[in-house]
């Protein structure tokens, strides 16, 4: 088996990436920020994207790299630092130090806002309305340079989630009315199912892999309001029974020093192809959102419910 290196390994989908690949008995590394010690067998390297000198030799002995780690949010120059300049860096490294294969763990914001209905990777353009989508964005083109894989999920739930469910509560607790009946089109995907997919990436044959960049959710999108309703009930909030414009909801939001494009993802289909990473690592995407949401429902019932 190869030797595994995984970036961003205590970060929400990175430490679902570790347990997968621990599960699988894989030969492991973590790249950390802090000096630190072996870890449940775990080989530990300091690397901070932050500062590419100390990325010097992390990649030694390494086969493949998992790429987890990412700025999300913050200034212009942290993302910038990290996400663009960072992978550059780390990416000459594994270059330098012969590792075969880069999967790297980017987003479907990489394409801006829109309606998206079912396109493919290479059927879509890029065009990134944030420092951090803007910055992934670069993060993808040096990943592609050298042969890399990337990986584009649109919303992803599940035991450490951080921003969707936490976002879509305080959406829920806002406002007091529900938008046209939510009925847009998404596409979401479990972290534990994200970080199988990451995993298996990484240990495909070459010739499985039929492109460069995928998208990466269950092949069903689920509507907005289903997604709402499971984080509702979960937490006990009530189901308004009213009805309000886009407009009245952005004027809300607004209000609440809440950002009115999280209305967005809600108002209009944002579901992307993704069939074709699933058929290429011959993997079962399994029954889908009200099955993968019942498996997390309690770790965001006691963690929305107490936020």
């Amino acid at each position: 088996m190869p030797t595994i290196m995984i970036t961003g390994a205590s970060g929400f989908v990175g430490g679902h990436v570790v347990r997968e690949a621990e599960q699988r008995q894989i030969g492991l590394r973590v790249m950390a920020r802090r000096r630190t010690g072996p870890d449940s067998g775990r080989r530990v390297v300091h690397g901070d994207l932050a500062d590419p000198a100390s990325l010097r030799g992390v990649c030694d002995g390494v086969d493949v790299v998992i790429h987890c780690a990412s700025q999300i949010g913050g200034t212009v120059e942290a993302n910038e630092a990290v996400n663009a300049l960072g992978t550059t860096a780390l990416v000459a490294e594994a270059r330098r130090a012969g590792v075969s294969r880069i999967v790297y763990l980017s987003t479907a914001s990489v394409y801006g806002r829109g309606v998206f209905r079912g396109g493919r990777p290479e059927e879509l353009s890029r065009n990134p309305g944030s420092p951090t989508s803007r910055t992934r964005a670069v993060a993808e083109d040096a990943v592609l340079s050298v042969g890399g894989t990337v990986l584009r999920p649109h919303l992803v739930y599940g035991e450490g989630d951080t921003w969707v469910g936490p976002g879509l509560i305080r959406i829920l607790r806002t406002l007091p009315g529900t938008v046209a009946g939510w009925p847009s089109l998404m596409s979401v995907i479990a972290v534990r199912d994200l970080a199988r997919l990451l995993v298996a990436t990484a240990l495909a044959p070459r010739s499985a892999l039929t492109a460069p960049v995928y998208h990466a959710a269950h092949p069903v999108p689920v509507r907005a309001d289903t997604v709402l309703r499971a984080v509702a009930e979960c937490t006990a909030t009530p189901w308004p029974d009213r009805e309000l414009t886009v407009e009245r909801a952005r004027t809300i939001l607004a209000a609440h020093g809440q950002p009115p494009s999280a209305l967005d993802m809600l108002t209009t289909d944002h579901f992307f192809g993704s069939e074709p990473l699933w058929s290429d690592l011959g993997l079962d995407p399994g029954a889908g959102f009200d099955d993968g949401f019942q498996g997390a429902a309690h770790w965001y019932r006691k963690t929305l419910t107490a936020a």
